[in-house]
């Protein structure tokens, strides 16, 4: 059977880019850039983003492109005989599972507050009822399994359409359609009052905010965002890889997806900060920005609607472009895996993904008594399986596969990011790649096991 391919490259770019687009980009970086000291945090994340990030993405690219395959397969395919790199392939089809039995709850809530603000529920809604607003939601079984059933039921169906008029005709109209809402929603924000004091405080270097902090800290958070931003490690983007053309070098291919990616993770500050200082919001962390501060902000704005209508169909797009990524990821290694149809292995996935959320969606309410890993709940222990464990350690192996004898090796490795038009990675690299990559990622490791 033929290998699907993407129609133009601009197809590709939007698809790879949405799939590292995700929720994160929008919760996580805009907090954590005004906690660890504004532009302090933004020049040390861009540089680990095109030091470890965009490097890492070109070897699970060059696995895909290489070996045409998903990964269990492109592993097979490219592995030294006797050799048995392919068992990784396995771990990253199981990550993409447990990923995908949290996120899609997530991806649901922002499909529920789209829907909530078009349908006019916040219209009548006081600051003090905003909380109670999305504690019902979490407390609500039907609710919370409603919206995620309908999460993965998107997702799949847009997969079981094939790579071209599925998948990237539908995430090439979510992904423009989020850059155009996102601007709109910068340009708003600006307007509003305290745009000046939000900027300042979120993009001007604060040496003394970072100093309190402590720089070591803020090293260690951006490197942190840099690495989990781009989806690396359990061959979520390597899919992509085995479906793309060879007329573009990786590292430019690569460097592209960071821009974007990066791209999406700043604005989204620009419309969050102005917007908190103009109304006394704390940027406090996490779910609680984007689902009591925000909407709070939105019911006192003139438009709020509207307003906050456009914030959660652009954060919808955010996240289900990531959910259509990590399926097709699980759909296309299972085709390859069992010689299987896409549509029945779209029917497979959807009964697998659907039976697998189910905990996560019912963990604040029927399950909310479970905690599994330290004592976390059902999503933050999923949650740290795959960003504490899998992600890393999937990296590591990805790094080693491509760099070192007993894989791939650096040369063929090479050879194939640098086939194109573009940047290409120079030899002396491979040191760098040995001896001061894997060190990196082991310090993230360590560090999100204590």
């Amino acid at each position: 059977m033929e290998r699907e391919s993407f129609k133009s490259r601009l197809g590709f770019i939007l698809v790879s880019a949405g799939c590292a687009i995700g929720i994160g980009n929008v919760w996580k970086f805009p907090y954590i850039t005004g906690e660890y000291g504004g532009g302090v945090f933004v020049i040390f994340y861009l540089l680990f983003l095109f030091i470890m990030g965009a490097p890492i993405l070109t070897m699970e690219l060059a696995i895909g492109r290489g070996s045409r395959k998903s990964a269990v397969q492109g592993y097979k395919t490219l592995q030294p005989a006797k050799s048995h790199w392919h068992v990784h392939g396995w771990i990253c089809l199981i990550g993409s599972i447990i990923l995908m039995m949290y996120y899609t709850t997530v991806a649901g809530w922002m499909l529920n507050y789209a829907f909530k603000f078009a349908t006019g529920k916040f219209d009548t809604v006081t600051d003090s009822y905003v909380t109670s607003v999305f504690n019902n939601m979490l407390n609500s079984p039907f609710e919370m399994l409603f919206f995620m059933s309908l999460t993965v039921l998107i997702g799949i169906i847009v997969c079981s359409l094939g790579l071209q008029n599925g998948i990237e005709k539908i995430t090439k109209f979510m992904m423009l359609g989020l850059i155009f809402l996102i601007v709109i929603l910068v340009i708003h924000s600006l307007t509003l009052s305290g745009a000046k004091e939000g900027l300042s405080f979120y993009l001007l270097p604060n040496w003394e905010r970072a100093k309190q902090i402590g720089i070591g800290n803020v090293i260690t958070a951006a490197m942190n965002q840099s690495f989990f931003t781009l989806s690396i490690g359990i061959a979520s983007m390597e899919i992509f890889g085995s479906y793309m053309s060879k007329d573009n070098s990786l590292l430019s291919e690569s460097l592209r997806i960071s821009v974007l990616d990066t791209f999406v993770a700043i604005m989204s500050g620009l419309i969050i900060f102005p917007a908190c200082f103009s109304y006394n919001v704390e940027t406090s962390a996490g779910p609680s920005l984007i689902f009591i501060a925000l909407p709070q902000i939105f019911i006192n704005m003139p438009m709020g609607r509207i307003w906050g209508t456009l914030f959660f169909v652009f954060m919808t797009f955010a996240s289900l472009s990531t959910v259509i990524a990590v399926f097709e990821n699980i759909i296309a290694s299972c085709m390859d895996n069992f010689n299987i149809s896409r549509i029945k292995s779209s029917i497979i996935n959807y009964i697998i993904l659907l039976v697998t959320s189910i905990p996560c969606a019912l963990g604040y309410n029927i399950l909310k008594n479970v905690h599994l890993i330290k004592g976390m709940d059902i999503l933050d222990s999923e949650d740290f399986i795959v960003s504490n464990l899998l992600l890393p350690l999937g990296t590591l192996i990805i790094l080693g596969f491509c760099v070192t004898k007993w894989g791939w090796g650096f040369e063929k490795y090479q050879s194939e990011a640098n086939t194109g038009l573009g940047i290409k990675i120079p030899t002396w690299m491979k040191y760098y790649f040995r001896f001061v990559l894997p060190i990196l990622i082991l310090i993230i490791f360590i560090q999100g096991l204590l």
